[in-house]
């Protein structure tokens, strides 16, 4: 069994205010691409992990592997061995370990079935696991794991995804923000909300990271109808019309900045 841990991106995120177990209040819009991490599955005695593709080698630590953590909280009669080729850059807003659990998720729900009480122990693992189960278009308020499903008229629209081979911890970011609560996030479509949304941790990620402000300017200057960045940083997105703008400004900025990272899509 093969199995895409989809690329998440936060098409708008709004950090409301400080809770009082030290967490952030946040309303985001969840969208996911259709690429991602590819985990592939057989049957074993007892679990199996093993770590492959060009951003493996990040993932050096057994006790803080997420696949791990992902399996050992899924009840079932057999073993799995997982093999995860990793395509996304590690600590880069893409949700990339939250993505690679919400995977294993499905893979058990296909072969198992799931606990009654999934929700909860997907949300154990990380604030974005829930929402990477289904991997849809959906409304995170709370930590964001108080998810709500949108009907999203930006599936099928294309997206680049960029990075400058920077990881960026989330913990620093937060660190960083001001603290003020600019506005709840719009309602209304999923485009609606994106256009008229922002990203409140992207002032205090550039502070953090200054390439992302790099990015940013050279996506801006593509035919994208909308850039912004993903989650704490330091991937960027931008939107596009078509497959074919969306393809120029791809070659266009693997041109001018060869050691970027890149990814191609859709959204799901």
């Amino acid at each position: 069994m093969r199995e895409t841990a989809y690329a998440k991106i936060n098409l708008a995120l709004h950090v409301r205010a400080r809770r009082d177990d030290g967490y952030h209040e946040l309303e985001t819009l969840f969208a996911f691409v259709d690429q991602g991490d590819v985990l592939t599955t057989s049957a074993a005695k007892r679990d199996e992990v093993a770590v492959a593709g060009e951003f493996g080698t990040a993932l050096t630590d057994p006790f803080d592997n997420i696949v791990a953590k992902a399996l050992g909280k899924l009840p079932r009669s057999n073993g799995l061995r997982i093999t995860l080729e990793k395509n996304l850059p590690v600590a880069a807003g893409l949700g990339g370990g939250s993505a690679d659990a919400g995977a294993i998720f499905r893979i058990v729900r296909q072969m198992h079935g799931l606990p009654d009480d999934w929700q909860d122990r997907a949300a154990a693992l990380g604030a974005d696991v829930p929402a990477c189960v289904e991997s849809l278009t959906c409304i995170g308020r709370g930590t964001g794991t108080e998810l709500e499903t949108i009907e999203s008229d930006l599936t099928g629209t294309s997206v680049l995804l960029v990075n400058p081979r920077i990881p960026l911890s989330t913990g620093p970011v937060f660190q960083a923000w001001d603290g003020k609560d600019r506005g709840s996030m719009p309602q209304g479509t999923a485009s609606l909300i994106a256009k008229q949304g922002r990203n409140d941790l992207e002032a205090p990620a550039i502070s953090r990271c200054p390439e992302i402000a790099t990015v940013l300017e050279s996506l801006n200057g593509t035919d994208a109808f909308l850039s912004r960045m993903s989650g704490s940083g330091a991937t960027c997105f931008a939107l596009y019309r078509s497959h074919d703008a969306m393809r120029e400004a791809a070659e266009k900025l693997a041109f001018h900045h060869p050691d970027w990272w890149q990814m191609a899509g859709k959204l799901r």
